[in-house]
């Protein structure tokens, strides 16, 4: 229950960025560690989007361009569309 609010109140911002190389990776950055499982929620993530990713300091970082699916995963996830910021 403490997780299924705490989903609802995080303030998400997604992005991508370019690495060397040309390689493009989507950003998610905003989720409060101490209430939400980061570690599963970015291989949760992974095997949706079929792509590959880590977890680094509090943020989650996938390869390749997937904002347009990540909103929508991340809704389906039970989080709220309204702090979802997708730049």
């Amino acid at each position: 229950m403490c997780q299924e609010i705490a989903r609802e109140q995080q303030r998400i911002s997604v992005y991508s960025t370019h690495r060397k190389f040309g390689k493009v990776v989507t950003i998610i950055e905003g989720l409060d560690e101490k209430s939400i499982d980061i570690k599963e929620l970015t291989k949760d993530l992974k095997s949706r989007l079929a792509c590959g990713g880590t977890e680094k300091s509090g943020h989650i970082e996938l390869q390749g361009d997937h904002r347009p699916r990540v909103k929508n995963v991340l809704m389906e996830m039970g989080f709220s569309s309204d702090m979802i910021d997708v730049r």
